[in-house]
């Protein structure tokens, strides 16, 4: 049987998960003769592999949507009309429990636990850091659980102390592309450009809710997990 070659955006997708998983996702679909349902040309069961292993190595933009997508269902769901302070609450809420909660917990967990496959996925070698790395993270994502629902105060603190931890690493990826020319998926990639974007987007979403409630005389809008 003739071999076919996969299609340049899925080749794309599989090779930012890292070279094991890229390898290991062509060699099933080279070597496996067993008909398979399609999706645009691609095989149902590589393109759903491809797509999970982008999802999961890109996770902070993955949160990221998630977040936004909680918080659409949140304001379709909310009683009319719906103003302008609402959909601040429900982005900002949302927000800080996937991209500060959330994230940073699966940031712990890859850390503390697949240490060895997080350092190679950033271009570094392993080493006993990892683990601090880990329980920096798991102190973020607390602070984001506790403050996704609650007062201004707690959501400043969850996004600024997350903020400037990922400002430094991405401060800290620029300094390893140009020194040492590290350009892996984990330093040079989407990471490295979440890692600027999301902390300003918090703090865009803060000063939006601030704005807001200096509208109302100061009240704020009450949130809810929902």
């Amino acid at each position: 049987m003739q071999r076919r070659r996969l299609p340049h955006f899925a080749s794309d997708a599989i090779a930012s998960a890292g070279p094991i998983l890229s390898n290991a996702l062509r060699r099933d679909y080279r070597t496996s003769a067993a008909p398979r349902e399609m999706i645009g040309g691609t095989p149902l069961a590589g393109f759903i592999k491809a797509a999970i292993a982008s999802a999961l190595s890109n996770f902070p933009l993955t949160f990221l949507l998630v977040g936004l997508l909680f918080s659409a269902i949140a304001i379709a769901r909310a009683a009319r009309p719906v103003g302008s302070a609402l959909v601040v609450e429900k982005l900002l809420a949302w927000h800080v429990f996937w991209v500060i909660g959330v994230a940073f917990f699966y940031n712990f967990v890859m850390h503390a636990f697949f240490g060895r496959m997080a350092a190679a996925f950033i271009g570094w070698a392993d080493s006993p850091f990892q683990f601090e790395v880990a329980t920096a993270s798991l102190g973020f994502s607390v602070v984001g659980f506790l403050a996704a629902f609650r007062s201004f105060d707690l959501r400043l603190a969850a996004i600024v102390g997350a903020g400037l931890f990922t400002l430094g690493a991405a401060a800290g990826h620029v300094y390893q592309m140009a020194t040492t020319h590290n350009f892996a998926p984990g330093n040079a990639g989407v990471i490295f450009y979440m890692d600027i974007f999301i902390p300003l987007f918090g703090f865009l979403l803060l000063w939006l809710q601030r704005r807001c409630e200096a509208s109302r005389g100061g009240a704020p809008v009450q949130s809810r997990a929902e």
